[in-house]
């Protein structure tokens, strides 16, 4: 309801600052060459990540293959770190392209990824729109950015 009820920013989420000084605020947990991983700061469970690239496109045709390549390998490397730290019985991976589709912030675009158990929706989801979130964002982010050490870095060779 926060997110729904609340105020909306002018800029966009997802065009980060180069700066890292708070990419704990802002939960970021890698950046590489070209795509960023950060946390949905309204996840739908603990550990919903989001790899997104920098440059603000809308599109999946947009990006460049640099791009689509970080964005594949990002996915890859973020299944393995929510395996580990998690331990899901599935995950969700998914692109929703333009409002229509379902997605929150159409003007960037940006790959979800929500680990999952059986039975997570439970009752709550069905009953009252509404989802438990066990931990808080910043205790998941302290809890898992160790395991974004290995991520390749800004600057460094594609993944």
């Amino acid at each position: 309801m926060q997110y729904i009820l609340g105020p909306k920013a002018d800029d966009c989420v997802f065009c980060i600052p180069t700066d890292t000084g708070q990419d704990r605020q802002r939960l970021i947990l890698a950046r590489g060459p070209h795509t960023f991983v950060i946390m949905n700061k309204f996840p739908y469970n603990s550990g919903h990540l989001m790899v997104t690239p920098y440059r603000h496109t809308s599109c999946l045709t947009e990006l460049t293959p640099e791009e689509m390549f970080e964005v594949s390998n990002g996915l890859a490397f973020c299944t393995a770190a929510m395996k580990k730290a998690f331990n899901p019985q599935g995950i969700n991976i998914g692109l929703n392209i333009g409002e229509a589709a379902g997605s929150g912030i159409a003007a960037h675009l940006h790959f979800q990824m929500v680990p999952r158990w059986n039975g997570d929706s439970s009752f709550m989801a069905v009953f009252s729109e509404t989802r438990v979130v066990p931990e808080l964002l910043l205790s998941t982010y302290d809890r898992i950015k160790p395991l974004f050490a290995d991520y390749p870095q800004r600057g460094d060779a594609a993944c």
